[in-house]
């Protein structure tokens, strides 16, 4: 799966993802993007799910009808520390996450 990891996160998470391409926004060239905008330019760059620590998006954007999903990493803080425990239950997320699909982790 394509997954883009969002600029709130510390982009070593991308390290924690195997088996998936995973990019961080500032690699993909979509630093700087908010919420919208963000979820139109990874869909035109054909990221399959969004990786955030923003729990405000699915409250500030519709998502029906994207093709895109996100998995929103619910930890304390938006450090790898506090977020790399919820990869075990994202990657499991990701094996049945669908288009315009939310996941709350944690």
């Amino acid at each position: 799966m394509r997954l883009l990891i969002d600029e709130c996160i510390d982009e070593r998470l991308r390290l924690l993802f195997p088996g998936h391409d995973c990019q961080t926004a500032r690699f993909a060239n979509l630093v700087g993007l908010k919420n919208g905008r963000l979820l139109e330019a990874a869909e035109a760059g054909g990221f399959e799910a969004l990786i955030t620590a923003d729990q405000n998006i699915p409250d500030q954007q519709n998502l029906a009808g994207r093709r895109i999903a996100l998995v929103i990493l619910c930890g304390p803080t938006n450090r790898l520390g506090d977020l790399a425990p919820l990869v075990p239950a994202a990657l499991s997320a990701l094996d049945s996450i669908g288009p315009g699909d939310v996941v709350r982790i944690g």
